[in-house]
């Protein structure tokens, strides 16, 4: 076995190759008391590549270090770092997430691949009825707009694509995000910055004084974001975010219990959108995802408001998925 740098970086560059090529969101380097795992999240699900030789385990850890500017003599705190390469004709945006486990580090490589073309809302997989709807509600001026769902349910790729449906060059619209994931042209886009100061909250505050006329906050994550975010719909903004809630109903109760007054909920949300990402089936097996969606109009469920789990059902008959994608990514309780 190589235990050289030259042999560690080639190594490196044979998994981040490999990820590319899979279309992994994240790539994982587990140590094991025997080995290193290696494994690939592909359509949301997780899958073994080669495993490593535990000698090589550290030297790879550190060359992923290095390769996003982290320190390589700290092994016992985790650590976060962020950089862009190009692998073969790719532009890849890498997140680099470490953690001390008892065999060793842990690595996470997210990859955002910027040469994936962006969505639209049409591509986004809403029923026709879903589609129409959400287009009503993002056609007004002011108020609120939440999309909700888990961690890697598609909520950014749907602000994205509906922010690119809003895009012209009459509106100003300002998005702050942690992080940026892809960069939309003709939008102004800022990173939120915690270390130096720049929250959601102290951003939103200087995005308001930037003439928006579309706002869209990453998350919604506390008590001074969600006020920032409904006085900004009561002064004439249309605002977008996301927060992680089951389904759409959810999210009134969740800013409820952030501390937000019911009759603010009412006088500014526009609209919900609760999603989740379903493997498509393919004659091979499972190949690319597509949304499954509730569309809630207002502040409350309306009379044949399709629930995730009928949107689910009916992407069933058609053949587009499976009962047992449905089962793993809606809860059947209700």
């Amino acid at each position: 076995m190589e235990t050289n740098g030259n042999g560690i970086t080639s190594l490196l560059d044979e998994i981040l190759a490999k990820g590319v090529e899979l279309k992994a969101s994240d790539i994982h380097l587990e140590p094991r008391e025997e080995y290193t795992r290696v494994r690939y999240r592909v359509d949301g699900m997780l899958q073994d590549g080669s495993p490593i030789h535990k000698s090589r385990h550290n030297a790879l850890i550190s060359r992923v270090k290095v390769m996003v500017n982290l320190d390589i003599a700290e092994s016992r705190l985790p650590q976060d770092g962020r950089t862009n390469l190009k692998i073969k004709k790719d532009h890849i945006d890498l997140r680099v997430s470490t953690i001390p486990t008892i065999h060793g580090e842990k690595a996470v490589i997210r990859l955002l691949n910027r040469n994936h073309a962006l969505l639209s809302l049409q591509e986004l997989g809403m029923e026709n009825y879903d589609l129409e709807t959400y287009k009503a509600i993002i056609s007004k001026r002011t108020g609120i707009v939440l999309v909700t769902g888990p961690t890697g349910s598609g909520k950014t790729t749907t602000l994205y694509a509906t922010l690119t449906q809003l895009n012209s060059k009459e509106v100003n619209i300002i998005t702050i995000e942690d992080p940026v994931e892809y960069q939309l042209p003709g939008i102004n886009q800022i990173q939120v910055n915690v270390k130096s100061g720049l929250t959601f909250a102290r951003g939103l505050r200087s995005i308001l004084r930037q003439d928006p006329d579309i706002i869209m906050i990453g998350e919604i994550r506390d008590l001074e974001t969600a006020k920032t975010a409904i006085q900004s719909a009561l002064t004439g903004h249309l605002v977008f975010s996301t927060l992680h809630t089951n389904d759409a109903p959810s999210a009134v109760t969740r800013l409820l219990e952030m501390g937000i007054e019911k009759y603010l909920v009412e006088a500014t949300l526009l609209g919900v959108v609760a999603q989740r990402l379903v493997r498509k089936i393919s004659p091979n097996g499972y190949e690319g995802r597509t949304g499954i969606y509730e569309v809630m109009i207002g502040a409350y469920p309306q009379k044949g408001m399709r629930t995730l789990l009928e949107d689910g059902l009916l992407k069933v008959n058609k053949g587009i998925t499976s009962h047992e994608e449905i089962a793993r990514v809606v809860s059947l309780e209700g």
